[in-house]
């Protein structure tokens, strides 16, 4: 190799498609001899730069092709990559293996755990272990010798004292780490890939391959890729292909970009001041790599091989001149202005500003299903925004279109992924009624022929569960399934039969996380065990399954390494953190016409039209991920880059993928949060071209795509059932219900649609006013109303409530202090003549052909011998507007069912109706209200008499008569939804408020004209 000849260094500029330029140009060099061809070596950035040049080449193989190696130098398995072109390795130049990464990860985070102030949890360390790594590896890219820190702090005495602790700390972890690695035998990926690349370097200076080395596509300015790079450029058949390097830059914009005086390379003193380089520019990334390999721009020249041959994806080349216009520095935009129209306008570059991402997901969709129906025309969505691509594709998919997504699913988000996390979140939360049942029900869970049966006890389970949570544990819900009440007896009895066969499977894994000092490693494995109890293969099959048997297969033996201190809380999100950074790609199955493409993946190759989406700030470009570890200013003055390159780097992509023939940008006036500001880029194109060309049609189609043609909303429901198929009995308590919305009723009586019960509901109202009659009914029965022995009785029942710690915490002293009124407030009544007569007496009389029954919660004999009805409240007490109306008769009825002789053992004509409720009134918990008397107007004697009244005209229209049940007849007295969705409500609500003004006079009041009907 002659080191003073000149290096081959080319560029394709934006407007050309690199990859197809790239083969074609390989093929006029080197195609006339296949085995030329295939002797060569090309060296990419990645696996996925690899695949798209693969892709390339196939489309020119007319005939046959034998391709030439390529080799990502980025892959972590480089040298079986690079295979013959570095070896045999003399014994002195053997490289040791690098740590495994995932050992690697559990040992950083071991260090961080050590070594951090307090008790920090695993998944914290790990999270605090992954910056760590990130920050190790740009020390060791970059060459930085790690013990430069521990002078630095010394030459920065302005850092602050934040910035001070957490350098102290990292000084510590890397005087441990080498040690760590040197007792393994090991040492950095990056450091040994460092290495090959340099082995690599020397071998072909010493002795070049026989066929040609092309570098293509690779930007990174890491010095030992530099040094590679240089090496290939002056090989005798070498040549670097750089994409999208700006040969038409000023000279004096380009030099403004910086690296400036004193380089980062020569390690000058800290305290020497340089002017800041531009990092955010998309040509600094390659003037580094230039400066680097000792290669001028001017000696860079533009790659001209290949003809028009496969051209169809390239752009006119004054699309390369706005590009490079519209990415100038700052300080020099004001160039614009002078700015021929040709030089500044961008043909074929067409922009979507939707109202939200759902409307620019669904314009994109249809912008990408519209290229199909051109034979042979291409689609690639380019966006770092992955809930943007995964909208676009679940839209594809109303096509029946699986569009191409190749930076795929994280494994979290899989079906084994899930599985896993819900198991851990099960053991966790002591098989807590949500998770378990989310476990149980999961899609992967005894998939195949037994997966019936398996529902069916689920289902019988989750029937089971409803309502407040059951005692923790395996056994807790077993306890829980043995008790119960005789109206759910059967579905407990099924859910009990079945879950004796599942709980042995669960078992292992709970005596695994309820181990007093439980290890990652048993734990990992207990998952992995129990797992494969549920599922089966099915859990370890196709892509996802394999993937998450390979996380699994690293972390077990590595787990022993991880942080010391692990509580099995910080499991679930420990393993959702390692399972993010696993993507899923499906093999096959996907469109070969459309793609979806992150920014690394659109590196290199372009489509018939290039859709650039999420065109926003904080998205593209994203915002600066922070470094824990090391203050910007020290990165600046080691020479590391600065935490906005990446920004350069987003801008870069922007331009390359820019280029394409047919481009369309896009982005969404507000995110799901708040109004968005337009990217940087999309204001620069822009501010330079006075206006992008806007796509209106597809906004227009992806408003019109889910509109109806026709409106037909849903009419009130109003059904008229025959007379026969009418209840013949009523509750007291759903007298209201029937008159203020009869649809519920007639579908709570007549269809049998109860609502279900919440899983793991904490104690609502109606559960919490169950259990203050279950007290006070056993407190009168059994204790005699012994003012002594109710407190005792309610604090007993809290103690075996299953409401959440936090619940029973606010709802016991409120509970305890009305308790302790009711006890005051009876003993009272007893002190004046009054005494308990019965509690939870259920009585029920025959009134217009119709069986009225109900439960009074307590009858008391007054000391003129008259009864009073008592009915406990847990909230507030009905109002007397609402009996003025002819609402909450609730009193009246029961007091109805006694003067008929109803209920058993009582006897007298009721005189006193009475809320005792256990709400706030006057500064103290408990009060006592009465729906008679006071504001109502309704005389205590006559209650019993308007409350028969409305009964009877009710039952007359509904129960006994033909009306229509029509639903939310009066809204105010209707404040139940559990029926609003099986009425549409929506649909119709309001819209017929006035047309159903009459039929609400005419229907809902009995009286035919107000509240309480006259006497």
């Amino acid at each position: 190799m002659n080191p003073s000849s000149r290096p081959s260094v080319y560029t394709i500029p934006p407007h050309r498609a690199f990859a197809d330029a790239l083969a074609a140009g390989l093929i006029a060099r080197h195609g006339r001899d296949k085995v030329a061809l295939a002797q060569g070596i090309i060296l990419v950035p990645s696996n996925r730069a690899a695949r798209a040049i693969t892709a390339a080449f196939v489309r020119r193989s007319d005939g046959g092709l034998l391709l030439p190696r390529l080799v990502p130098i980025g892959d972590d398995d480089l040298e079986a990559r690079i295979g013959g072109a570095i070896e045999p390795l003399d014994a002195a130049d053997a490289i040791p293996p690098a740590m495994a990464p995932i050992e690697r990860l559990m040992r950083l985070a071991q260090l961080v755990q050590q070594h951090m102030p307090g008790e920090m949890q695993a998944a914290e360390a790990l999270r605090l272990a992954e910056d760590l790594a990130r920050t190790l590896d740009h020390l060791l890219i970059e060459e930085v010798d790690p013990a430069r820190l521990h002078g630095i702090a010394a030459d920065l005495p302005d850092l602050s004292l934040h910035w001070q602790k957490s350098l102290d700390r990292l000084r510590i972890i890397l005087d441990e780490w080498p040690a760590m690695l040197a007792a393994r035998g090991c040492i950095e990926l990056a450091d040994r890939r460092n290495r090959l690349l340099s082995a690599a370097a020397r071998r072909w200076r010493e002795t070049p391959p026989k066929g040609f080395v092309a570098a293509a596509g690779i930007t990174t300015g890491a010095p030992a890729v530099a040094r590679l790079l240089r090496t290939v450029s002056r090989l005798p058949d070498g040549l670097v292909v750089f994409p999208a390097l700006d040969l038409a830059m000023p000279d004096e914009e380009w030099d403004a970009l910086g690296p400036h005086e004193p380089d980062p390379l020569k390690r000058a003193d800290p305290a020497t001041r340089r002017r800041p380089s531009i990092e955010t520019h998309p040509q600094f990334h390659l003037k580094l790599l230039l400066d680097r390999m000792g290669v001028g721009r001017g000696e860079v020249e533009r790659w001209r091989y290949g003809g028009a041959e496969g051209a169809r994806r390239d752009a006119p080349a004054v699309r390369s001149r706005a590009i490079s216009h519209a990415m100038a520095p700052a300080s020099f935009t004001s160039k614009w202005q002078a700015l021929r129209p040709a030089e500044r306008r961008l043909g074929g570059v067409r922009a979507l500003e939707a109202a939200d991402p759902a409307q620019e997901a669904q314009a994109i969709a249809i912008a990408m299903r519209e290229a199909l129906d051109q034979p042979g025309r291409t689609a690639a969505l380019v966006t770092p925004d992955r809930l943007l691509a995964r909208r676009v594709s679940a839209h594809l998919k109303r096509w029946g279109v699986e569009a191409d997504d190749s930076a795929g699913r994280p494994l979290s988000e899989t079906p084994p992924g899930t599985l896993i996390l819900v198991l851990a979140a099960a053991a966790v939360e002591s098989f807590a009624p949500v998770p378990l049942l989310a476990l149980l029900k999961h899609p992967l869970v005894r998939k195949g022929e037994a997966r019936l049966a398996w529902l069916d006890g689920a289902r019988a389970l989750d029937l089971a569960l409803r309502g407040p949570r059951p005692p923790g544990g395996l056994d807790g819900i077993s306890t829980h399934l043995a008790q119960g009440d005789a109206r759910d007896h059967e579905i407990r009895q099924r859910a009990a039969l079945w879950w004796a066969e599942v709980a042995p499977l669960l078992a292992p894994l709970e005596q695994a996380f309820c181990a007093a000092r439980p290890s990652m490693s048993a734990l990992i494995a207990a998952l992995r065990e129990t797992v494969s109890a549920l599922a089966g293969d099915e859990a370890w099959a196709g892509p996802a399954g394999r993937c998450a048997a390979d996380l699994f297969a690293s972390l077990e033996p590595a787990a022993e390494h991880g942080p010391a201190r692990l509580d099995v809380d910080n499991l679930p999100p420990l393993l959702e953190q390692l399972m993010a950074s696993a993507a899923v790609r499906p093999p096959y199955g996907q469109h070969p016409r459309l793609f979806i493409w992150g920014l690394l993946e659109a590196r290199l190759q372009h489509a018939d039209l290039m859709i650039l989406g999420g065109l926003n700030e904080g998205t593209w470009p994203s915002l600066p991920t922070p470094d824990p570890w090391l203050a910007p200013r020290i990165r600046h003055d080691l020479g590391l880059p600065g935490l906005e390159r990446r920004i350069g780097l987003a801008a870069h992509d922007f331009a390359t993928a820019l280029g394409g023939r047919d481009v369309l940008v896009t982005r969404a006036r507000r995110d799901s949060r708040a109004p968005a500001i337009a990217s940087r880029f999309w204001l620069r194109l822009e501010a330079m071209t006075g206006g992008l060309t806007r796509a209106p049609r597809l906004r227009s189609w992806a408003h019109a795509i889910d509109q109806p043609a026709d409106y037909k909303p849903a009419a009130r429901p109003a059904p008229a059932p025959d007379r026969a198929d009418r209840p013949e009995r009523i509750s007291v308590t759903e007298v209201d219900r029937l008159k203020a919305d009869p649809f519920a009723f007639y579908a709570r009586k007549m269809l049998s649609l109860a609502a279900l019960d919440v899983i793991d509901a904490d104690p609502s109202p109606a559960w919490r006013g169950s259990a203050v009659h279950e007290v006070l009914e056993k407190w009168m029965k059994e204790d005699d109303c012994d003012p002594a022995k109710l407190r005792p009785r309610a604090e007993a029942l809290l103690a075996r409530s299953s409401a959440h710690p936090l619940m029973r915490a606010l709802w016991q002293p409120r509970l305890l202090e009305a308790i302790d009124w009711i006890a005051e407030e009876i003993d009272r009544n007893k002190e004046a003549g009054r005494r308990p007569l019965r509690a939870e007496a259920d009585g029920k009389c025959v009134i217009e052909g119709v069986m009225l029954y109900g439960r009074a919660d307590r009858i008391d004999r007054l000391a003129d011998g008259g009864l009073a009805i008592v009915d406990y409240k847990t909230g507030r007490a009905p109002s007397a507007k609402a009996v003025h109306d002819g609402y909450a008769m609730q009193l009246g009825l029961l007091g109805l069912i006694a003067e008929h002789g109803g209920f058993d053992d009582v006897e007298g004509l009721p005189a006193a109706f009475e809320y005792w409720s256990l709400a706030k009134d006057k500064g103290r918990l408990g009060y006592v209200a009465s729906p008679t008397g006071g504001r109502s107007g309704v005389d205590p004697g006559e209650f019993t008499t308007l409350a028969a009244r409305n009964f009877i005209a009710a039952a007359r229209l509904w129960l006994t008569g033909e009306a229509p049940f029509t639903a939310k007849l009066h809204p105010a007295y209707a404040p139940y939804e559990e029926y609003d969705q099986l009425m549409r409500l929506d649909e119709w609500y309001g819209r017929e408020a006035e047309d159903d003004a009459p039929r609400r006079e005419e229907a809902g009041r009995p009286d035919g004209g107000g509240g309480a009907a006259p006497a």
